[in-house]
Order: C-alpha cells, then sequence, then structure tokens
C-alpha cells in the first residue's frame, strides 16, 4: 500500500527563516485535492511539519508534509493510516482502498504541480523501519 511519498522540489521549498517545513506543500495540496473529490478539514503546523486533515467518515484520514533530510529541496508527504486496517470501536476497518486513492490524488497533485521530479514511494519495509 502507498503512503509514503518523496520527491525533491526547489520551488516548494519553504522560505528561510521558516518555523516548520511542508507549509507550500501543505498549500499546494489544499489546493489540489478538491478537484479529486476531498474536502479539505484543516491544514495545521505540527511539530514536525503540516498536517492536512481530510473528511472521512470512516476513520481519520490526512496527509503529512515535510522535510526529507537527505538533501536540500527534498520533501516528504506521509497518509495516515499508513497501515491498510484501522481500529474502529466495532472492530478493524479495512482502510487499503481509501489510502491507495488518495495516494493516486496525492501523486497528481504534486506532479501537476509542475517543480517537482524525482518522485519514490517507500517500499513497505522502508515505512515500517522509519527510513
Amino acid at each position: 500500500m502507498r503512503s509514503h511519498l518523496e520527491f525533491r522540489s526547489g520551488a516548494l521549498c519553504d522560505p528561510p527563516g521558516t518555523a516548520l517545513p511542508g507549509e507550500l506543500l501543505a498549500r499546494q495540496l489544499v489546493l489540489g485535492l478538491p478537484a479529486h473529490g476531498y474536502r479539505i478539514r484543516t491544514a495545521v503546523a505540527e511539530d514536525w511539519g503540516w498536517c492536512v486533515a481530510l473528511e472521512n467518515p470512516g476513520f481519520a484520514l490526512w496527509i503529512g508534509c515535510g522535510a526529507l533530510a537527505a538533501c536540500d529541496d527534498g520533501h516528504l508527504c506521509f497518509i495516515h493510516p499508513s497501515k491498510p486496517r484501522v481500529w474502529r470501536w466495532l472492530g478493524r476497518v479495512d482502510a487499503s482502498e481509501t489510502v491507495e486513492r488518495l495516494a493516486g490524488a496525492l501523486e497528481s497533485c504534486v506532479l501537476r504541480s509542475g517543480v517537482a521530479h524525482h518522485l519514490r514511494w517507500w517500499s513497505e519495509d522502508e515505512v515500517k523501519a522509519g527510513r
């Protein structure tokens, strides 16, 4: 299941002095995801970057936007949940189809920005290891 997308883009880097990475990227997603049928609940700063929360009736669904430490112009988007099943009050819910659909929309938004390159989805082993 695709949940972690890394890519490079100097144009989406936040200006120097910005407290948290990922704000420009989060704004790009807030503008682009509604074209794929998603309603944005909120976009907020977190201690690790930015969180774009989406309306989803079955379970919490959001995309984290942050910097990829390996390079100056690196970005990482990660979808929550990143596992195929999530716990709800009455048991487990299959999230894989919802996450995969969001992964396609995320990739499309990043590509449509016209400024992203070297897109790569992490393998499940990389996700588990926290790469």
